[in-house]
């Protein structure tokens, strides 16, 4: 579904994305993990061309990304991303969200598409809150919506970058537990995260990144009970002693 072939990416003179190769197959849930500063949430945000890359070719559902224009917004909308700030559109209702895109971008028609948010947020268990403004929710709920807005578009891969980084510790579990659902559902996903039960739950594949390259890349059994890298065995035995 997506495929990173020696992708490289400098902020100045800063090398932050490193012949990244990479591949996530339909229906796959990968997790990539690092130290901050290891290019993780720059290799997300590339992959719906956030961020532009120096060289290198990314290709989504066989498609290389356009550079921009009409052709950008198409594949754009078939890439959903969940940031860590909730990006929600503060003025309209937690419904009007969800049902924005569909009709705008989509062209879906404004019932189907209201009858399709309503599904959605409770799926993502907010339905009572449909009618509040993004500010009268807590943040947990706030991201709910968020993932809601994404699946609406009918994504064929869901991007989230670092999703719960912005949350309080009790908001944390909700959201997580929304994301494990929809990968138990077979939605291709890229998650940029620090929460490591997470990644043991849900992923099928964790990509363990440091100093802008890939390191490893395993199950989460093998990553976490038997990482082969000194950087991993480093990584691990900091956050996982506490």
């Amino acid at each position: 579904m997506v495929v990173l072939e020696n992708v490289n990416k400098h902020f100045g003179d800063l090398h932050v994305l490193k012949d990244i190769n990479l591949t996530i197959h339909t229906g796959e849930v990968v997790v990539v993990i690092g130290p901050s500063g290891s290019g993780k949430s720059t290799l997300c945000r590339t992959i719906n061309r956030l961020e532009t890359i120096d060289s290198g070719t990314i290709t989504v559902d066989g498609k290389q990304l356009p550079e921009e224009g009409k052709a950008l917004a198409a594949l754009r909308s078939d890439v959903g991303m969940v940031f860590q700030s909730f990006n929600l559109f503060a003025h309209k209702s937690v419904h009007d969200n969800v049902t924005l895109g569909p009709i705008k971008v989509r062209k879906i028609d404004k019932d189907k598409a209201a009858a399709r948010a309503t599904e959605l947020l409770e799926r993502v268990g907010i339905a009572s809150q449909a009618d509040k403004l993004p500010a009268h929710l807590s943040g947990g709920q706030q991201q709910r919506v968020a993932i809601a807005r994404s699946l609406a578009m009918d994504p064929k891969v869901m991007l989230f970058d670092e999703p719960t980084s912005a949350l309080d510790p009790e908001m944390i579990n909700e959201v997580l537990d929304v994301m494990t659902a929809l990968a138990k559902d077979g939605m291709t996903m890229v998650v940029v995260t620090h929460e490591m039960g997470f990644a043991r739950r849900a992923a099928d594949r964790v990509v363990f990144m440091a100093d802008g390259q890939i390191v490893e890349e395993n199950t989460p059994d093998e990553f976490f009970s038997n990482p082969q890298s000194a950087r991993a065995q480093d990584f691990l035995s900091k956050i996982l002693e506490h």
